[in-house]
């Protein structure tokens, strides 16, 4: 009896009918020909509530259903959570489903109705975009079934506790999974580089064809087969390529519910597939008061699944960077000249200013990438037309901020540090675009 009255839930047509009846109840006292009518009508309603639980009740679960989640869910993109249902009852199911999703995303008016046909599956997909990496809980799915009479429900419970992780962007990787291969860039929207030279790396002859670098021509193979042909070379392999991401204060900022810091993350999973696809060591870490979350530079067939995994868990409290510790680490366990891509934010010139002796010690024997962010709210506040001598002053401010930027990339430039100055959603595109533009120009 206790679980038939847990499963029991009344539909607000039933509320309805017995209100009618009520009024019709109060309505008697002026006409007392009603009165018995009213009964009859009570009567009669009960007789069909009995027949409505009947339905539901009578025949044992008639619904089964099952939420499909993916295995780990993908940081800043949505994310497919699919519903199955399976209805065994003999007529057509008006059905209310309310998922427990995880508390993160706050969304405490999730509700799908949906009509499904007699002794048939049915299916709904909806998308959710976790800001956030760590563990998300699902609750229940709860299922309320009504009849065609929709007096009453009965309400099922499937698919309790559940627990998803949610992983930097993998769905990004796959996305960019063919983008270490140039003639293959035009398809993503990625500029195209010019080659300005070649690595000295021999590695074949071959025929000659429009198009091909003249200055390669050998011509000594030309003179034996009597036809042009050409040195071919291919990209120096297995150089060292560091990701190095800033978890401290400045990449607290949010921005379409992102922080940079996890803007940083997801750019550097895909950016360390390319390197991967391009026969270099990818290698990272992570840094604010101290140096954590290290992987070294390889480029071993299970190198991914470290880097995911050492992402993923990258915890901080956003405390203010030590810049002196990166370059004592740097200096201590990078032995070889490598490329390091600096995940980070300035402000303003005088931020620069004190980091600036570190990142040019850095610089004497690695090549520095330093990668920070456009605000792009203060862009939309530079665009907007200013009305009111308050948004005269506040544009203003914005566009010595946003030139303080730019000052920013040509101090970094005069002690030969190449920088990356980005928005937060273009972020993964040019951090690979300056990759693959610093292998074409073979300044590694």
């Amino acid at each position: 009896m206790k679980q038939f009255l847990k499963q029991l839930y009344l539909n607000n047509l039933l509320f309805y009918c017995l209100m009618g009846i009520i009024t019709l109840f109060v309505v008697s006292y002026l006409f007392p020909s009603l009165y018995n009518a009213c009964w009859y009508l009570l009567f009669v309603l009960l007789v069909f509530v009995l027949i409505d639980i009947l339905l539901l009740f009578g025949f044992g679960h008639k619904i089964e259903a099952t939420r499909i989640t993916p295995e780990k869910l993908s940081n800043g993109d949505e994310n497919p959570i699919v519903i199955k249902i399976k209805n065994k009852y003999t007529f057509p199911v008006q059905a209310k489903i309310i998922d427990e999703i995880p508390t993160q995303f706050q969304q405490r008016n999730f509700e799908v109705k949906r009509k499904i046909k007699a002794t048939s599956n049915d299916e709904y997909q909806y998308f959710l975009r976790p800001t956030a990496r760590g563990e998300y809980f699902f609750g229940s799915v709860n299922f309320y079934a009504s009849s065609p009479l929709g007096l009453v429900a009965k309400r099922y419970t499937f698919s309790k506790d559940e627990m998803v992780p949610t992983y930097p962007s993998y769905i990004q990787l796959r996305k960019y999974d063919l983008m270490a291969f140039s003639n293959h860039l035009f398809q993503y929207g990625l500029k195209k580089i010019r080659r300005i030279g070649h690595t000295m790396e021999f590695e074949q002859i071959k025929e000659y064809v429009q198009g091909d670098d003249i200055r390669t021509i050998n011509w000594k193979a030309t003179a034996k087969r009597n036809q042009l042909m050409v040195n071919q070379f291919q990209d120096e392999k297995s150089q060292n390529v560091y990701m190095v991401i800033d978890k401290g204060r400045v990449m607290k900022m949010p921005f379409n519910g992102l922080s940079l810091l996890d803007y940083a993350i997801n750019a550097t999973l895909v950016l360390s597939n390319v390197i991967i696809k391009k026969q270099d060591k990818a290698g990272m870490f992570a840094f604010s008061k101290k140096v954590e979350n290290r992987v070294v530079a390889e480029k071993r067939q299970n190198q991914m699944q470290n880097i995911m995994e050492s992402l993923y868990n990258i915890k901080t409290d956003f405390f203010e960077s030590d810049y002196s510790r990166l370059y004592v680490d740097i200096k201590k366990h990078i032995n070889h000249r490598s490329l390091i891509m600096l995940y980070t934010n300035f402000e303003t010139l005088d931020a620069l200013h004190r980091q600036l002796p570190y990142l040019k010690g850095i610089a004497k024997n690695h090549l520095v990438v330093v990668v920070f962010f456009n605000n792009t709210e203060l862009n939309d506040l530079i665009e907007k037309k200013a009305e009111t001598v308050q948004e005269i002053y506040d544009k203003v401010i914005a566009e010595k901020f946003a030139f303080e930027k730019r000052l920013i990339v040509n101090e970094l430039r005069k002690y030969g540090i190449y920088s990356v100055l980005t928005q937060p959603e273009n972020l993964t595109l040019d951090t690979i675009n300056k990759y693959l533009e610093i292998k074409a120009r073979g300044i590694l």
